[in-house]
């Protein structure tokens, strides 16, 4: 089962453990973990779930168009490693550490 470390902006973290088929945002909600909002519910329409992905974590394919365009209007700056967290599956026995950017709105 894939482990998803959300760091918070206040340096502390929280560990969840997943399923393949669960997106690190909807792992995120159930798990209710400080400022991943999901207003789109993993549409990639919203940009709430603005991650930012450790580089030694797990290899996902690059963001599509849609995910492209709704990090262009993140509240937070944009990064190389910003992602969308409802964009990111993890498989297998994958252990991300996901950085919570300071504001989502």
């Amino acid at each position: 089962m894939p482990t998803v470390t959300y760091v918070l902006p206040d340096g502390s973290n929280q560990t969840i453990t997943t399923t393949p088929s669960t997106s690190v945002m909807q792992a995120a909600l159930a798990h209710r973990v400080p400022g991943i909002i999901g207003e789109c519910g993993g549409a990639a329409t919203c940009g709430t779930c603005h991650v930012y992905l450790d580089e030694s974590t797990e290899s996902f394919l690059p963001p599509g168009e849609d995910e492209e365009a709704m990090l262009e209007w993140t509240a937070s700056p944009r990064k190389d490693n910003s992602r969308l967290a409802c964009q990111l599956k993890p498989a297998g026995d994958a252990q991300l550490v996901v950085r919570v950017p300071e504001e989502q709105q």
